[in-house]
């Protein structure tokens, strides 16, 4: 191996920065570190938080640097740009500083390796103005631990700071975050990204077109370092002339084109172009759950310029994408983008899970075009309110004659899904309600019915009499005072006689109970039964049913609901 390889350095520790100068998307923090130090109020302990590659590490680093920095002529001071040329600052670059300690918290959690730093804490640095203790992962200590660092690094001595970094502070204790002063290192906007690795690679010589700098710079995430690896890599890749193809290859990316039209076919319900052209993305090397998820980006992007049009002039999307996607916005509704949304999510689970990711991706792919085939349970509504043309049915009561339906939760109906409640017209013929309790005091006229007399019963607050009336007794005839009626061949004579004793005290009259073998009428229950079973036939054959039913094909009516029927109604009266 020739010793200029053997000195290769990746392109995120080569150009790793030096100084606040070189800190970019950070300027927050940068102005805050700069005037602290310039203003000699230095904090004993600083907390940097962040994604990964946002230049946690780093800023630790130029923290070291700017406070023990003593310039070129070896008699400055701290200051926000060291000069990078003397002894400290060099030594610190190359990690080999005896007074700048870093400790990986990730690998050394115990408190026994907080114990050992406590220790070397009260001794003073050995050249260096400062002893930086910087530990990285810090929320990977132990709560021994923790408990252990808290009064040293509440009261540490004067030439000790500390400064730790953190992807996850919410796993610090509040007792930690309250002694450090705490810095937020933001994401870094797409913009500096492609402006960045554009300057990189011209230093590295390489030519990079400026699409494949917006692929690298999305894949990076607002992550540096990562960007810099996928750079770093692309370069690798295909030398110095970087195109994006090879960048969208590389990465397992769908082509940007091809993705709008994928979810165009998508939105129009057709199945059959649409997993044709996933086949052809994946057959060029998109990935199913990458696939899935650029869609679900697309879907974020397009509900987005519903509400907020000015998204589009977003410098970071191709003019090309910004006209397709507006025309896009505008032609969807947001019940479909948002149920788009929704079933992409599902499916990105599904395809994570699945043995075969391609196979879980098709299938969603399906359930979304057929999906947006069906019409919304409002466009049917309205469909049938008109007759599907814009008229009235001859056979149909106007569509404001007819109950509101319940609200939907979403766009289209996916297949089989039931109808529930069906809509029922005035006209639909109504099962005899159950009649209501009558009141205590004595009836002012006389059960003349089957159904009067079990009514009392329940009144009366016998449940087992009125149950026994209305699912044993068929009744004959009934009159004032007298009762025919056929029990079966085993007539219950405990029933019969509470029956003959309740009547009378409820009546104020004798009563004749008889038996008799004659067929009777069906029982009060089985009248409610045939009454429901020719009500419920009756509005599956109404015509807004029929109509409900063929706008979506597999439904079905598991249950009529009824209005209420008004006070007073004697059971037999259609609402």
């Amino acid at each position: 191996m020739s010793e200029d390889a053997a000195a290769y350095r990746v392109l995120a520790r080569k150009y790793r920065p030096a100084s606040f100068a070189g800190l970019i998307g950070q300027e927050a923090l940068v102005r805050t570190l700069s005037n602290a130090i310039a203003m000699d109020r230095l904090a004993h302990a600083y907390l940097l938080t962040g994604v990964r590659g946002v230049g946690k590490t780093s800023t630790a680093r130029i923290i070291a640097r700017a406070l023990n920095c003593i310039g070129e002529d070896g008699t400055g001071g701290p200051t926000p740009e060291p000069c990078g040329k003397c002894d400290h600052c060099i030594s610190i670059a190359e990690d080999c500083h005896v007074d700048v300690i870093e400790m990986d918290a990730a690998s050394r959690t115990g408190i026994d390796d907080v114990r050992e730093l406590i220790e070397s804490v009260r001794y003073r640095p050995v050249s260096a103005r400062y002893k930086v203790y910087i530990i990285d992962e810090v929320h990977m200590l132990s709560k021994q631990a923790f408990n252990a660092l808290l009064k040293t690094l509440e009261e540490p001595p004067p030439h000790v700071k500390f400064v730790f970094a953190t992807t996850e502070v919410r796993r610090l204790p509040v007792t930690v975050l309250s002694r450090c002063q705490r810095f937020d290192l933001r994401r870094v906007d797409m913009e500096l990204l492609i402006e960045h690795f554009s300057v990189i690679a011209t230093k590295e010589g390489a030519e990079v077109e400026p699409a494949a700098l917006a692929l690298i710079a999305r894949a990076a995430d607002g992550s540096v370092r990562d960007g810099l690896s996928v750079l770093d890599q692309a370069m690798a890749h295909e030398g110095t002339r970087i195109t994006e193809e090879a960048v969208r290859a590389m990465l397992g990316l769908a082509d940007r084109t091809r993705l709008f039209d994928l979810f165009d076919m998508l939105m129009k319900g057709a199945i059959k172009d649409a997993l044709d052209c996933f086949a052809e993305l994946h057959d060029a090397g998109a990935e199913p759950q990458t696939l899935l998820q650029d869609l679900l980006e697309l879907c974020h992007w397009l509900t987005r310029l519903k509400h907020v049009p000015a998204a589009v002039e977003d410098p970071a999307v191709p003019e090309a994408e910004r006209t397709r996607g507006r025309a896009m916005a505008e032609a969807l509704a947001v019940p479909s983008l948002t149920q788009t949304w929704q079933m992409l999510l599902k499916g990105l689970e599904e395809a994570n899970r699945a043995a075969r990711p391609a196979l879980a991706a098709e299938m969603t792919l399906v359930r979304i075009a057929y999906a947006a085939d069906l019409p919304s349970p409002a466009d049917a509504l309205r469909a049938i309110g008109t007759g599907g043309n814009g008229a009235q049915p001859k056979d149909t009561p106007a569509a404001s004659s007819a109950p509101a339906p319940a609200p939907a939760s979403g766009g289209a109906a996916s297949a089989g899904a039931a109808a529930e409640p069906a809509v029922v017209p005035e006209s639909t013929p109504e099962p005899a309600p159950q009649p209501a309790p009558v009141a205590v005091s004595a009836p002012q006229t006389q059960p003349t019915s089957l159904r009067e007399i079990a009514a009392l019963a329940e009144g009366r607050r016998e449940p087992i009499l009125s149950a026994w009336l209305r699912t044993e007794v068929r009744p004959i005839r009934v009159a004032a005072g007298a009762v025919e009626i056929n029990c079966g061949r085993s007539p219950d004579g405990k029933m019969l006689a509470l029956l003959q004793e309740r009547l009378e005290e409820w009546t104020g009259e004798r009563w004749m109970i008889a038996l008799s073998e004659e067929g009777g009428e069906p029982t009060l229950d089985e009248q409610d039964r045939a009454k429901q079973e020719a009500a419920d036939q009756a509005a599956m054959d109404h015509p807004l049913v029929r109509q409900v039913l063929d706008a979506f094909p597999g439904a079905r009516v598991r249950k009529v609901h009824r209005p209420a029927p008004d006070s007073g109604n004697d059971g037999d009266a259609t609402p």
